[in-house]
């Protein structure tokens, strides 16, 4: 396990800046994920931290020593990608002992660590399959084994759960929390996924336009988002926005009770999902969205009573979070 310190890392191409001024602790053995919208810098954060990309300023340390000079192969961390980048011609158990090989370990050493980590990874009974005969959650845990088998200080995952359909990344999103409990180690995990984030994370760090939003445990990203942009980004369904005298009012779906209260609105949408259903709203020409318990026994077009619980109050200048945010 290894502690990894971000001190005013900032990264740019020529006069492009991709990274501001980033400061971040990540302890050991902590399960950090950064999260974003495309072209953010979460990827070339990752990619810095592994030393896939030359830091334009500030420091990177890993376990407490200096990393900016340092080759990547030489940081004691392991990286898997989007991508499974499996050898289509080795076997299971060759794909999994092959950073071993490099590293000219015996064949006895190999054989031990390749068959605990498949024991881990309940890879047992594939090791002599090749890849283009497993599916796409083997060909992952595959390739997470292949970094494991190295037993690295710090394990990076840039989108790992991507390529998966969506019954897998819930089963895979699983897999990797038993994971990372069982070795202890520290995990950056790069997602675009705000749902993997929340069940992953022990922390979350929000960028935008390669600047921190905010950096906490999920339950305080959702709870009090520090501005409109975490707001809409950490929740899903996202957080209403509506715009009052001085400033922007935010509620969760989950926060709109119907049939009470003094506000009114037209439903223009009811989404039966089967434990629940969103009712999509028009007050007085806002849209809003509702996310209410089933059996829901609106039609379309009809007038309701609503009332907010838990709001948020942000700056309508800044989008920062004001401080008075809370029961209505």
């Amino acid at each position: 396990m290894a502690n990894v310190s971000l001190n005013a890392l900032s990264k740019s191409y020529d006069d492009t800046p991709v990274l501001a001024g980033i400061d971040l602790e990540i302890a050991n053995g902590e399960y950090l994920v950064l999260v974003g919208p495309s072209g953010c810098g979460k990827s070339t954060l990752l990619r810095c931290i592994a030393g896939l990309e030359t830091i334009s300023a500030g420091e990177l340390s890993i376990g407490g020593k200096r990393m900016n000079d340092v080759a990547p192969q030489d940081r004691n961390i392991a990286m898997v990608f989007q991508s499974y980048a499996l050898y289509p011609h080795m076997t299971v158990r060759r794909n999994l002992g092959f950073p071993l090989e490099i590293r000219k370990q015996s064949a006895a050493d190999i054989a031990s660590a390749v068959d605990s980590v498949a024991e881990i990874l309940e890879l047992d009974k594939l090791m002599d399959r090749f890849p283009g005969q497993l599916s796409g959650g083997q060909r992952q845990r595959v390739a997470m084994g292949r970094a494991m088998v190295r037993q690295p200080a710090v394990f990076l995952f840039d989108e790992p759960l991507s390529n998966l359909d969506a019954s897998l990344r819930g089963h895979m999103r699983a897999e990797l929390k038993r994971l990372h409990r069982r070795l202890g180690s520290t995990f950056v995990h790069v997602t675009h996924d705000q749902v993997e984030a929340l069940t992953l994370a022990d922390r979350i760090m929000v960028l935008n336009e390669g600047i921190v939003q905010q950096i906490g445990t999920p339950r305080e990203l959702f709870d009090t988002p520090a501005n409109t942009f975490v707001a809409q980004f950490i929740g899903s369904p996202t957080m209403n926005l509506l715009q009052r005298d001085d400033h922007t009012l935010g509620v969760r779906p989950s926060d709109i009770h119907l049939g009470q209260g003094d506000l009114t609105a037209t439903v223009e949408l009811v989404e039966s999902l089967g434990a629940e259903a969103l009712v999509h709203l028009d007050q007085m020409g806002t849209s809003m969205l509702a996310q209410v318990p089933e059996p829901v026994a609106i039609e379309t077009g009809s007038t309701v009573q609503l009332r907010f619980g838990r709001t948020h109050r942000f700056d309508r200048t800044t989008g920062l979070r004001l401080p008075d945010s809370g029961a209505q």
